[in-house]
């Protein structure tokens, strides 16, 4: 019965891409990001950023909707002692080039207005990093944020004519900055960061076809 299901479901996504509806298009949007610490001393906070990029769109009900945009994201890390004194203070700001393939399944679909979830794995590739020292200098170096992450997304959207809205949350695969350490004389201190890099997106295009 298994078999028969796969089977089925196989033979209906082949249908599906096979007599596609093709579509593109580009799109600019808002994202707030947080690094996360999975240290209790270290206190983590949001930024906001932005992305720009284009997606292809192929599917009638169900779609598989490949992408490609450039995100600015990052966050703040701050070491406390106690509730008031601050160690340290660093800025991290990520550009990153992001590869998200989509599967969507298309609620309500007319030629006025589409309804939309999607759900999909990403690649994000590092482009360029800066760590700033808002304070005194921290542990965090521009050589401790990995150059290759894995991310899941899954979101909703909606198409009005040849406008596209997006909303979706990004959530880490991998520990975007794994340990880190900071060496003060001969003592040397390790930092079990291990900070994933989660986001909110929302995004408004236009699109052609799809």
């Amino acid at each position: 019965m298994k078999k028969i299901l796969i089977l089925l479901l196989v033979v209906f996504l082949s249908a599906e891409f096979t007599y596609a509806q093709f579509g593109f298009g580009l799109k600019l949007g808002y994202n707030a990001s947080k690094l996360t610490s999975e240290i209790d001393s270290i206190k983590s906070s949001m930024n906001s950023g932005f992305h720009a990029g284009a997606f292809v769109r192929f599917g009638k009900r169900v779609y598989l909707q490949p992408e490609a945009y450039y995100t600015f994201s990052g966050g703040t890390f701050e070491k406390t002692v106690g509730e008031t004194a601050d160690l340290w203070k660093q800025k991290v700001t990520i550009g990153t080039l992001d590869i998200p393939v989509l599967i969507g399944f298309k609620i309500i679909k007319s030629k006025l207005l589409t309804w939309r979830i999607f759900v999909g794995p990403e690649v994000s590739f590092l482009v360029n990093s800066k760590v700033t020292d808002v304070t005194l200098t921290g542990p965090i170096e521009d050589s401790d944020i990995n150059s290759v992450n894995w991310y899941g997304q899954a979101g909703t959207g909606i198409d009005l004519w040849f406008l596209t809205l997006d909303v979706r949350y990004q959530f880490g695969f991998n520990s975007v900055i794994n340990d880190v350490t900071k060496t003060v004389g001969t003592t040397q201190t390790t930092y079990p960061v291990n900070s994933k890099n989660n986001l909110f997106l929302v995004s408004l295009g236009f699109k052609f076809g799809g």
